[in-house]
């Protein structure tokens, strides 16, 4: 179709006019981009770069994937970010909760009895009394046993909270059968040392003679028939009750029954959460004054039914224990897991009652060195200074742990770590004791005499095992789901919070990086 001017170009030209020349304009054609003028483009700005026609409808997935990918990498970053957040939220929780004061769950679990203890005693029964006494045979022993008493049921006494961040109690003491836990009644009886007879030779060695005639004259000896209930918690002895002493009752946890272990005082952690349950004092001192040293008489760590939170592993955790009159330690063994809960085992090192040659650190513990060897004896504990004088001596089940001469000398025992070691396991996080077994076996020391008759024909020192025990207790089902709701199922869901972030985030985003890349590469190849 012919513009305006071009009909008056036609007519003029048809009145014979001639048109003047007129130049030619020419449009001009913009030249396509070249391949890495594309690529260089599209590397900053993906969805502006120049497309051909054909790649119009990759805008938006081009788009899409930029847009996943960055996405994933700020979820991954939220679930970076979660990690440091969320440890301090927890570590924040437990260390207002382990404080022991009114209001807080510490305070609660602390003061209540908590879980049922049972205490568990074998007793060893002497087969060849009379061998023993008349010819100087080594004694050979049975273990008879468990018989059960559930003990730590009273909770504690006289709380009283103090103005230096500390709290002290009292812990009572009380001991009831339980029967269908036990091989046999209280009232079975066993062969086992003359009490007696064995403390009174020790505590009175400058009158053996007059202890002879006693013992003769009222036909003692250096064993007797006696009930397992008489043997633990006390009977009348007649040596005591001939001699006119004040106190004439005698058995191995005489008195046991309406007794009080402390006063304790320990911190609360309100001021410092590294101190919490650590004890300041026992009975009023800061140290016992059992032991001729300072060392020895230091009073270290709690009383082992909890510790400070965040414990780690690899550090051993020191307790108190007023049935050995000392500090001990125990180290980690194993992580284990206990009603859903994960714990820490802490067991008592084999160096706690090693000789002070293997461990120096016992020198001060080496109170006779006639009876000990020399103190090259391992595995036993005099505690005499804190049992009045009485010749007790403490180690692990059938001498765990013990010098060989210790089994050698007494027949039947087989010691046995796995039956026979003390053990703690322990929640990391609060440092709750969720369940413990405390193995002890109590010994008494009698020897040779040329005074008293029925120790003639004794050949040595012998540390004759009387019982021992397994005080041991774990947490209830009520109180594990209780734990898990406060505390573990929190930490679970933030942890799996935290990995779905993390893991969702970087899959995320390297999906959509590799599928971007992969787009590239085939519009590359189409326009080439």
């Amino acid at each position: 179709m012919l513009t305006r001017k071009s009909r008056e170009d036609v007519h003029s030209q048809q009145e014979g006019g001639i048109p003047q020349s007129q130049p030619i304009k020419r449009r001009s054609i913009t030249p396509l981009p070249s391949e890495a003028q594309l690529q260089h483009e599209e590397s900053f700005w993906p969805c502006q770069a120049f497309l051909w026609p054909s790649d119009m409808g990759c805008c938006s997935v081009n788009c899409g994937l930029v847009a996943g990918a960055v996405l994933g990498g700020l979820l991954g970053i939220l679930g970076g970010i979660l990690i440091p957040v969320g440890n301090k939220l927890i570590e924040d929780t437990v260390i207002k909760e382990a404080v022991i004061e009114n209001g807080t769950t510490a305070y609660e679990t602390w003061v209540s009895t908590g879980g049922i203890v049972y205490r568990q005693f074998w007793l060893f029964d002497v087969e060849n009394p009379l061998e023993v006494v008349e010819h100087g045979a080594k004694p050979v022993v049975f273990e008879k046993g468990p018989y059960t008493y559930r003990t730590r049921y009273l909770p504690k006494e006289n709380i009283t909270a103090n103005s230096n961040h500390t709290i002290s109690f009292l812990l009572p003491a009380g001991a009831i059968f339980e029967p269908s836990m036990s091989v046999g009644p209280e009232e079975d009886y066993v062969t086992s040392l003359d009490l007696g007879v064995v403390g009174a030779y020790s505590l009175y060695p400058n009158l053996h003679v007059i202890l002879n005639g006693v013992f003769n004259l009222l036909n003692a000896s250096l064993f007797q028939y006696r009930t397992v209930k008489e043997i633990l918690w006390g009977y009348e002895d007649p040596i005591l009750q001939f001699l006119q002493f004040d106190e004439t009752e005698v058995g191995v946890f005489v008195p046991y029954n309406g007794t009080h272990d402390g006063p304790y005082n320990v911190f609360t952690g309100r001021d410092d959460i590294k101190k919490v349950a650590m004890i300041d004092n026992w009975r009023g001192e800061p140290q016992v004054n059992f032991w001729n040293d300072t060392y020895c008489n230091m009073i270290n760590g709690t009383d082992a039914s909890s510790f400070p939170p965040f414990v780690d592993k690899k550090k051993p955790l020191y307790f108190f224990s007023s049935d050995i009159c000392r500090s001990v330690a125990a180290e980690f063994t194993g992580s284990l897991v206990l009603k859903g809960i994960e714990l820490y085992r802490f067991a008592l090192s084999p160096l706690t009652l090693e000789a002070p040659a293997v461990n120096p650190e016992n020198q001060c513990y080496c109170t006779d060195p006639v009876i000990t060897k020399n103190c090259t004896t391992a595995g036993v504990l005099d505690v005499s200074s804190c049992m009045k004088g009485m010749p007790i001596y403490i180690s692990l089940p059938h001498f765990l742990y013990g010098s060989p001469h210790l089994i050698q000398d007494v027949l039947g025992l087989n010691p046995d770590e796995e039956q026979h070691v003390t053990f703690l396991d322990v929640e990391p996080t609060t440092g709750f004791t969720m369940r413990f077994a405390k193995r002890l076996q109590v010994n008494m020391m009698y020897g040779p005499s040329k005074t008293i008759d029925l120790l003639k024909k004794v050949k040595d020192y012998t540390i004759f095992p009387l019982l021992w025990l397994n005080e041991t207790a774990a947490l209830d089902d009520e109180t594990a789901d209780m734990f898990k709701a406060e505390l573990t199922s929190r930490v679970q869901m933030l942890e799996v919070a935290q990995v779905t972030l993390l893991s969702l985030g970087f899959t995320l985003c390297a999906l959509c990086s590799v599928a971007r890349c992969v787009m590239q590469r085939n519009s590359s190849g189409k326009r080439a």
